[in-house]
């Protein structure tokens, strides 16, 4: 890229980082936790980037997660600058009452620096939080900011009852099948990572069944025909190579904590292991750095999209390209998380609804549309159409905001996957998917700070 080297260091670099060490009164003594918070780039505001739980949470994974949410939101075309955050902590240690109180002042220790502020800094879930920690957070933020008409935006991925957004929760995964529709409409592709034909009757495996990996099995496989052969847990992994049932599975790691005696399909102890088996794609959708150098050579999957951040290691990358794989990197295939949070922020600000003003007007002027056409060919032929039911059901169905969310959603992860299919196929000396997506993110952060003079 032609950047100059001054403007390359101001991309590259952490803006700042916010170390924070508050203690609880907990099970009859004080208890100290360490948070951080951290803003990789301002060229947009406010930033935006999740807020992890987890016993590894380190300043610099947080610092690398933000630069990512800078380069995703670019990338997909989201006004957000990146950051990301996380608490030094593990969520099944403690219940929920207890887990409210921490993650209450974790929120007041931000939100008084305005690291969390609808203008400033939105935070969403990530791994470890969800919906309910959303909901405290925005909480007390509104207490701390009683007179804020827009505190809704201040933190994003709320109950649908707190100012949610319809479909926040399956986002990234829908995003996942939706990246992945997008890429088998391209049989040059398609044909790349040696495969054919459309989503119909692939085998996939899926590592974690969390909430992204849960919505993307259970898409792919109701709608798009493909077949889930394998998902692994913490305990192991479940095989079935005629499609295992993703809700029966969910509800029975819900149940037993694990995959473990799975009646509907095979047992195997070495999760890891599975990683390799033989599919056509392959979905990482847990931890980062699940793909390394130990493991790399023996992944047999020619297309792996990235559900999580982070899940293949520079090293691994390398020989997974040496091999021909395909990857769909994770600053793509799972930005429909954050892009349907700018959805909820949008919702949030605006104070009202998606589809509240226009979808019984959209159904009036449909249902115009068939009488009419009804009532010209009856006077024509004396027949009608002879519309189906469900053809009249969805053609007069308005849109509602799960359906806009849908909408939008699918236009995004379409038109970013266009704009690096253009660079991976324009310019002979970008390999892969991955660069061509850092290539076309950096350029239009690049952009946005030469437009400010830097």
């Amino acid at each position: 890229m032609d950047l100059s080297p001054g403007l390359e260091e101001k991309i590259r670099v952490c803006n700042s980082t916010y170390t924070v060490r508050f203690g609880v009164r907990l099970r009859g003594a004080i208890h100290t936790f360490t948070g951080y918070r951290s803003v990789h780039s301002e060229h947009m505001e406010p930033v935006k980037g999740g807020i992890r739980y987890a016993m590894g949470v380190h300043q610099d994974e947080v610092e690398a997660l933000a630069a990512l949410m800078t380069y995703k939101c670019s990338l997909v075309e989201v006004p957000f600058g990146g950051s990301k955050g996380g608490l030094r902590i593990d969520p099944r240690e403690w219940n929920e009452h207890e887990l409210e109180l921490i993650t209450r002042r974790f929120a007041y220790e931000l939100a008084k620096r305005d690291l969390i502020n609808p203008s400033q800094n939105v935070p969403a879930p990530d791994m470890g939080t969800g919906e309910r920690e959303m909901a405290w957070i925005a909480d007390q933020y509104r207490r701390m900011n009683t007179t804020d008409i827009n505190a809704s935006a201040c933190v994003t991925g709320k109950p649908l009852n707190a100012g949610g957004i319809a479909g926040r929760v399956e986002a990234t995964g829908r995003g996942i099948q939706y990246a992945l529709r997008e890429f088998f409409r391209h049989p040059e592709d398609v044909k790349r990572a040696n495969l054919s034909g459309s989503l119909d009757g692939k085998r996939i495996i899926v590592q974690g069944l969390g909430n992204v990996g849960y919505h993307a099995a259970k898409f792919l496989s109701e709608e798009d025909g493909a077949k889930i052969i394998a998902v692994i847990e913490r305990d192991g992994a479940v095989m079935n190579p005629d499609g295992l049932p993703i809700e029966f599975l969910r509800t029975h790691i819900g149940a037993t904590g694990g995959v473990k005696d799975f009646p509907e399909g095979t047992y195997v102890p070495d999760g890891a292991a599975v990683l390799e088996a033989e599919c056509d794609i392959l979905i990482p959708a847990a931890m980062e750095s699940v793909i390394n150098l130990t493991n790399a050579d023996r992944i047999s999957a020619p297309l792996i999209i990235e559900a999580a951040n982070g899940p293949i290691t520079a090293g691994g990358d390398d020989i997974l390209r040496q091999k021909g794989t395909v990857i769909i990197p994770d600053l793509y295939a799972n930005a429909g998380g954050v892009t349907v949070s700018y959805f909820e922020w949008v919702k949030n600000l605006s104070h009202i609804r998606f589809g509240r003003m226009q979808r019984r007007q959209e159904e009036a002027q449909h249902a115009l549309l068939v009488d009419e056409l009804d009532r010209l060919l009856k006077e024509a032929t004396g027949d009608k159409f002879g519309f189906t039911e469900r053809f009249k059901a969805e053609y007069l169905h308005g849109a509602g905001e799960l359906e806009l969310v849908r909408s939008g959603l699918d236009d995004t992860m379409r038109t970013a996957y266009q704009s690096m299919r253009e660079v991976w196929h324009g310019r002979k000396e970008v390999e892969d998917l991955r660069v061509a997506a850092y290539l076309v993110s950096i350029e239009r952060v690049a952009a946005s700070y030469r437009s400010k003079g830097l």
